[in-house]
């Protein structure tokens, strides 16, 4: 795979493959260093076919975000939808109406939990996104407690295997540490956290 400048993203690349290539038979991709440009340099996932025998997680720009999210969809996904292009999701773009934002936020929450955790196992920010600038106006505080929420409860009672496995050697890796108390936004107001 050639090495793009921008892209920052081979530490855990290099991580997800030797995780998941042969075991899972899935690697991560960078749209931006296997030259996809343009339209072609958006996230997605592509199950194995008949001209890639890999399933591969692209993501968008070089983003560490973009890979942490798309990697959060792939751990989610199961089985059967690990089979079908972009985990067989529709997805409607920026602009959606307030029935078709609540169906997109209803899929997100799980996905983004898991992302706000790999995002502090590698000490990097993590803002939830309910990824509608040009839509309906919507307030994303009940949104943002939801994703919150399911955080406490993967970090309370496990994660998805794979998610596991990867968030492991992410903290292993990054360095990163997480504590109970990290997973509430500054609007929430814990209460006996450990």
């Amino acid at each position: 795979m050639p090495k793009h400048t921008k892209c920052q993203c081979q530490q855990i690349i290099k991580l997800f493959d030797g995780l998941f290539v042969k075991s899972l038979n899935t690697r991560l991709v960078c749209a931006l260093c296997d030259g996809r440009h343009g339209k072609l340099d958006e996230p997605i996932y592509e199950p194995a076919n008949a001209q890639c025998a890999v399933h591969q997680i692209v993501f968008a720009h070089g983003y560490f975000a973009s890979a942490l999210h798309e990697i959060s969809h792939w751990c989610v996904a199961g089985k059967a939808r690990r089979l079908l292009e972009d985990f067989g999701y529709w997805y409607r773009p920026d602009g959606r109406s307030h029935q078709q934002q609540a169906e997109f936020e209803k899929v997100e929450v799980k996905p983004q939990a898991l992302e706000w955790l790999f995002s502090l196992a590698t000490q990097r920010l993590f803002v939830a996104s309910a990824d509608n600038l040009n839509g309906a106006d919507c307030d994303d505080l009940a949104f943002r407690l939801a994703v919150s929420a399911q955080a406490r409860a993967y970090f309370a009672h496990g994660l998805p295997p794979e998610a596991r496995l990867l968030f492991l050697q992410l903290q292993q890796t990054y360095g990163g540490f997480v504590t109970l108390d990290k997973l509430y936004w500054p609007e929430e107001k814990p209460t006996n956290v450990a």
